[in-house]
């Protein structure tokens, strides 16, 4: 079995292996085309060993299977002549780096906060505080008791709005990074991530809910106001924008930690047993038996992580190099499970 990395983005060679990216992962293979010695002859004179034809030095070379999914679903031959692996099912993983947790880190989540440093932190605090005061109060989330319903119709609404603040900011660093024509230094990655980690709680989330009309009108509305000021803000003050986020995502650890509290104490007991969606075991790669609990776990913690990346962003230059682009978590990790 050979072993794998987490560097899906070039193809190197090195002393005596060949190594392959494949979906998620890299696969390394022993080749002796790349290990055998050949005496240095800098004068051209002969060594008493006939040079290997073309066709034996393909021979030498082992057979090489490559499993990315873009490559099994078409009819176009890889570029270095590597084969398909024959599979009768299509096959889909998501592309994009994201966490997956272990039993103890989903638990050992903390609300944590930071506090406002000048003017910029506490306009950001502000803004952040009033429009959660302003969405508990329209949806009627701070009256009554708490129920699935309530908890499903706020997470899908959040999110939708949770998956910008990446998408614009990554954006916005990736036509200055070709306007100046320069490195940027590992932050557009981690932006995108981020949307892409917030997408899939909201795909999560719909496949326990779909909204109505009213509610998907709301999103359109929502999304169209937030999108614009939030990409003028990022324009004029990255580091706001950052913090601002940072904010966001501290109360979003709080509402999921309210909610694993209902879960555990109170009137959203039957999410201990309810499976969680297929897609959830399979993005997180929970086990099979994994519940709505184990669910609000993974959020949780994604939240988090969204939460302490957008603080330490607000912290540096914009041309400093972001710190968490060598730090991703290792996607074959064990996935935390039902508690036992």
């Amino acid at each position: 079995h050979a072993p794998t990395l987490t560097d899906t983005t070039m193809i190197r060679y090195s002393l005596g292996n060949i190594i392959i990216p494949r979906a998620g992962a890299m696969m390394i293979v022993h080749s002796p085309a790349f290990t055998s010695a050949r005496p240095h002859n800098p004068a051209g004179r002969s060594t008493g060993r006939p040079m290997s034809s073309a066709a034996e030095q393909t021979q030498q070379r082992p057979k090489i299977v490559h499993d990315m999914v873009h490559f099994k679903t078409s009819t176009n031959k890889h570029p270095l002549g590597v084969e398909k692996l024959s599979s009768d099912k299509q096959v889909w993983q998501n592309p994009m780096q994201h966490s997956v947790w272990t039993e103890d880190e989903v638990n050992s989540i903390e609300k944590t906060h930071v506090e406002a440093k000048g003017i910029a932190d506490f306009v950001a605090y502000s803004a952040v505080k009033l429009a959660r005061w302003g969405f508990d109060t329209l949806s009627l989330y701070r009256f009554g008791t708490v129920t699935p319903d309530k908890v499903l119709n706020r997470a899908i609404f959040l999110e939708t709005v949770a998956g910008v603040p990446g998408m614009c900011a990554g954006m916005l660093r990736h036509l200055r990074s070709l306007r100046r024509m320069d490195r940027d230094h590992g932050w557009i990655h981690t932006l995108l991530e981020e949307a892409e980690n917030e997408r899939m709680h909201l795909l999560t989330f719909v496949k326990l809910k779909q909204p109505g009309p009213l509610f998907r009108s709301s999103v359109v509305l929502t999304q169209g106001i937030f999108m614009n000021v939030f990409f003028l803000a990022y324009l004029i003050n990255p580091t706001i924008c950052h913090r601002f986020v940072g904010y966001l995502e501290e109360e979003a650890v709080k509402t999921y930690t309210d909610i694993l509290t209902a879960i555990d104490h109170g009137p959203l007991e039957e999410w201990q047993t309810a499976p969680a969606p297929q897609i959830a075991i399979d993005y997180w790669k929970m086990q099979s038996t994994a519940t709505m609990r184990d669910l609000i776990l993974a959020v949780r913690a994604d939240e988090a992580n969204h939460r302490d990346v957008n603080h330490t962003l607000a912290e540096l230059k914009p041309d400093q190099v972001n710190p968490f682009v060598f730090e991703h978590v290792l996607s074959d990790k064990p996935a935390h499970s039902t508690p036992g």
